[in-house]
């Protein structure tokens, strides 16, 4: 055995320069490059950044991308689809919205015509002509309990 042979030296000179740079690449993909976009963000898009957060009355209910936390199961409200898979998504078709009209005016009076333009109002999700229209059931709500106030007095503690 000769003393240039690799093999003989269990601590290998390359060990030290790969460890460094694992370190090195952990500190600036784990830790430094997620803190700079971060800040980017709250800087450039704080509301999006935030989580897009919905607020009653200074208090905030939900996320407008994302159903999570406000309970909208009494018939006063937009109810979301029956088949989302995730349970999150905030988004409904332009026809689940309709459809749900006749019980909304029915539990809280609102006039269906009124309701109706609301929902056609908030329409997205078309560029063009590519997609489908939707509406988000978040947005659509918060329009209720902000121009119904009395309606949705309970709600809107």
């Amino acid at each position: 055995m000769t003393m240039g042979d690799p093999n003989t030296n269990p601590k290998s000179p390359h060990v030290r320069p790969i460890v460094g740079v694992a370190v090195i690449s952990l500190l600036v993909c784990g830790l430094l490059f997620p803190l700079l976009v971060t800040g980017v963000a709250q800087l450039l898009l704080p509301y999006q950044a935030n989580g897009e957060l919905a607020y009653v009355n200074g208090h905030p209910v939900g996320s407008v991308v994302a159903v999570n936390s406000t309970d909208y199961s009494l018939p006063a409200f937009f109810h979301l689809r029956n088949n989302s898979a995730s349970g999150f998504d905030p988004d409904i078709t332009m026809q689940d919205a309709l459809s749900q009209i006749p019980r909304i005016s029915g539990a809280t009076g609102i006039p269906a015509a009124t309701l109706e333009g609301l929902v056609n109002q908030n329409v997205e999700g078309v560029w063009w002509v590519f997609g489908s229209p939707y509406v988000n059931v978040q947005k659509l709500n918060l329009i209720l309990v902000a121009q119904f106030p009395s309606l949705y007095a309970n709600f809107a503690r």
